[in-house]
């Protein structure tokens, strides 16, 4: 029975995606829960498993351009039901000797490569058949392919057009130079294209400026020293400085409408509510899933959804509609030891609030000098809609509820 991998639907605003890998190669026993193929979407990447055991075919190769309940391939269930106990007896009871003539021995032909290393060999112009595959069971690697275009007896045409007109390519057509010695090819994914593109527009269609402050965290980080373990024993989770700085932006906001607004044509589209997006990097690229009314939220209701969003974006399992939706943006370079930076818009926002590295440093205190934990602080914002007297007060605002917690218990 043939069993059809399709693209599911990961969100009302996404239509397609991109096959960024195919984990499995074609004919592939696979098992039920496997990682088959991870798609790529301009919000976010996800994975597919296998819903069945079974034989792997391939119908949309790396790279191509697929949609919502598009058949990408399918798994064929009675292979692996009639091959699977043959291959665990012959694993069994067979010497490693015996076993190298079996037939699922890695035949390398170009329909039986990977995508990538397909491409490379066409790019190559290089017989497969004639290389010996370092892989698992004999299969070909890039590693073999780039070793051999370097053989005397083996030259390469790059100047002739791949073209990739099968079912397989996604209708590409291209040349690939060769790279300098040193040198990697790796394809960006749809996410970061998306990323990039994104952020390419935000600086041509905004008038981005930035303004900076700093603050001192002397009594916030008193408080989540007395009180952390009651903290965490009471809600299971720890409490952090990102809390306090939503609290801290949501309260500014609320004096400050207009970083919380955006340019539409020729109005401002005010928003009465603070969704805000909380800048993750991940091994992919950068995504901002969105804390929705944290206006709404406590301390606790704030680390929790944190918590929840680092551990999907460590997974990859961030879906469009954690994504869509911001308002205003907090980017924290602190943590990789970031000292002062000026973060980019994240359109069609009107402003995004940088956090940097605690360090302590001495201070004139009432006529003192004393040494304390200061964050250096940057607004940037959308200089069409936010004048420079409303960024400045709301700093200023972020900076006295983040230095005396107590405002933003009660709110003033």
């Amino acid at each position: 029975m043939k069993l059809e991998i399709k693209v599911p639907s990961v969100g009302e605003s996404v239509s397609s995606a991109e096959i960024e890998a195919w984990e499995k190669t074609q004919g592939d026993q696979v098992k039920k829960g496997e990682v088959l193929v991870t798609l790529g979407t301009d919000k976010a990447s996800l994975d597919i498993p296998a819903e069945q055991n079974g034989a792997l075919h391939i119908l949309k190769r790396q790279g191509a351009q697929v949609y919502i309940d598009e058949v990408i391939g399918y798994i064929e269930t009675d292979s692996f039901q009639k091959d699977s106990p043959q291959k665990e007896s012959i694993n069994k009871n067979s010497s490693p000797r015996q076993n190298s003539p079996v037939s699922f021995k890695f035949q390398n032909t170009k329909e039986n490569l990977s995508p990538s290393v397909k491409r490379l060999v066409e790019i190559s112009h290089i017989n497969p058949s004639l290389i010996s595959g370092t892989g698992k069971a004999g299969r070909l690697t890039k590693e073999d392919v780039l070793t051999a275009r370097k053989s005397n007896n083996i030259k390469s045409s790059l100047n002739d057009p791949v073209k990739e007109n099968d079912p397989l390519s996604g209708g590409k057509e291209e040349t690939e130079p060769l790279l300098r010695k040193g040198q990697r090819r790796e394809p960006m994914t749809r996410l970061r294209r998306a990323t990039a593109e994104k952020l390419v527009r935000s600086q041509h269609q905004s008038a981005t400026l930035s303004t900076f402050n700093e603050v001192d965290l002397s009594r916030i980080i008193e408080i989540r020293k007395n009180h952390q373990g009651e903290f965490i024993k009471k809600y299971g989770c720890k409490l952090g400085f990102m809390s306090f700085f939503v609290k801290a932006v949501v309260s500014a906001l609320k004096e400050f409408p207009k970083l919380n607004a955006f340019i539409e044509g020729d109005d401002i589209i005010y928003n009465d509510f603070q969704h805000i997006g909380i800048a993750v990097s991940t091994e992919k690229s950068l995504v901002v899933p969105v804390i929705f009314n944290a206006e709404q939220l406590s301390l606790s209701a704030i680390e929790k959804k944190l918590l929840e969003y680092k551990d999907k974006a460590l997974s990859l399992k961030l879906s469009p509609d954690d994504l869509l939706g911001g308002t205003f943006t907090i980017s924290n370079g602190g943590v990789f030891g970031s000292l002062l930076s000026t973060p980019i818009l994240n359109p069609p926002q009107s402003g995004i609030l940088g956090m940097h590295k605690i360090e302590e440093r001495p201070l004139a205190i009432n006529g003192k000098v004393e040494i304390r934990p200061m964050m250096y602080l940057t607004l940037s914002y959308d200089h069409r809609i936010v004048d420079g007297r409303e960024s400045v007060g709301f700093l200023v605002k972020v900076k006295e509820g983040l230095e005396e917690p107590a405002r933003l218990l009660i709110d003033i």
